[in-house]
């Protein structure tokens, strides 16, 4: 085995196995725990025997076997050296201990053999410290919104840098920002109207972007070549500078204050990007099964319908799920077009709640969750159809 790779994995690897552990710790304190000291150079040296440990073990053991006696051994002597603190806590070092070690799988003795595997350790750890780098500073805000969203007025008075949920309250004390924003705010108009101008947006833009896009990606007609290169020409003015004309324009229609306005303005931000992904896959599907469905009879408008759609379909989804969240977290035209309560939009609507100096910071921050979490939840469903949807059209072979 080479020294060198060995002790390049054994460093960087349990800096970034402390790094979580250290992220753990924060996490934790918010919690309430008293942790006075995060014992570095003690967690430090344990993190470099658990990865001597996994790399010496190698294959004999199952993978499984292995990773779940390291972690219980990690989590054993870290309670021994460290001071005492729930069971929770630990159950969090058990769960890190093991994705860290499921992480590292590949990295065995015959693999720190291969040639240039000092390369492939830094680079696999740049990558994972990005991840969690990133993870932690997108998350803790939103773990922030979500904690605040549980407490009292009078917690929040008494301490606002507590950031721990005490569950010693009834489930009614605990939730009732949320009872209080869809009972007495009126979230749940709010989030019908959220979807009904998303799912709209998504619907209308499909309907023009489908067709639109086959044309650009395989007619012949006047000025394709200047469409196809300008297409995201509107991406390169602000939409500030939009708002203002849209605003004149839209009163004087009497489209102002209404969904139905929003819609238009939304489907055409929205259309030109959809396009462009589109056209981008339809041109990777070979012309070949097109000319065969000219063959046996069909028309244009069928070779998109029976073809070029059930052949697209990662594309379509990607596209979809990108108009939905646009239409979703919109929140300057729906600030400029709507001033009826009943029509807002749910991003509208916690605008409106912060302009009210008497509204709790818990109720904003409950309506924050609110808008926040069912576009996460989608977006971590759909994510692989995103990801094929637009890779799928950059290989052409």
């Amino acid at each position: 085995m080479k020294y060198k790779p060995l002790i390049i994995f054994l460093t960087i690897s349990s800096v970034f196995f402390l790094s979580i552990i250290s992220i753990w710790k924060i996490m934790a304190t918010l919690q309430g725990l008293n942790l006075q000291n995060l014992n570095i150079n003690q967690n430090f040296l344990l993190c470099i025997l658990t990865t001597f440990l996994f790399i010496f073990i190698g294959n004999k053991l199952n993978h499984i076997i292995k990773i779940i006696i390291l972690s219980t051994l990690f989590t054993a002597l870290y309670y021994y050296l460290n001071e005492l603190t729930p069971l929770w806590f630990y159950l969090g070092l058990f769960l890190i201990t093991l994705f860290f070690t499921s992480r590292i799988r590949k990295y065995n003795k015959d693999f720190l053999k291969e040639d240039y595997v000092t390369e492939k350790i830094i680079f696999d750890f740049i990558s994972l410290f990005g991840i969690i780098f990133f993870a932690f500073v997108i998350l803790f805000p939103f773990y922030i919104m979500f904690v605040t969203s549980f407490k009292t007025q009078i917690a929040l008075l008494v301490n606002p840098l507590d950031f721990s949920i005490d569950f010693k309250n009834n489930l009614y004390d605990v939730f009732k920002s949320y009872f209080v924003i869809f009972k007495t705010y009126n979230f749940g108009r709010y989030i019908l109207t959220s979807s009904f101008v998303s799912i709209g947006t998504v619907i209308i833009t499909l309907i023009f972007a489908i067709p639109a896009a086959y044309a650009v990606a395989r007619l012949n007609f006047f000025g394709k070549t200047f469409l196809s290169t300008s297409i995201l020409i509107i991406y390169m003015f602000p939409a500030i500078v939009l708002v203002i004309p849209l605003y004149t324009v839209f009163s004087q229609l009497g489209l102002r204050n209404s969904v139905e306005g929003l819609l238009i303005v939304y489907t055409a931000t929205t259309l030109p990007v959809a396009i462009y992904m589109l056209q981008g896959y339809f041109k990777s599907i070979p012309k070949e099964i097109e000319d065969a469905g000219l063959m046996d009879g069909q028309n244009w408008f069928g070779i998109i319908l029976k073809i070029i759609i059930p052949l697209s379909l990662p594309a379509i989804a990607s596209v979809a799920l990108y108009v939905f969240m646009i239409a979703w977290n919109e929140f300057l035209f729906s600030l400029m077009f709507l001033d009826n309560p009943k029509s807002f939009t749910l991003s509208r609507a916690i605008n409106h709640l912060t302009g009210d100096a008497e509204t709790p910071r818990q109720y904003l921050m409950a309506g924050s969750v609110v808008v926040t979490l069912p576009i996460l939840l989608i977006f971590v469903y759909f994510e692989k159809y995103l990801v094929s949807g637009l890779t799928a059209g950059s290989v052409k072979g």
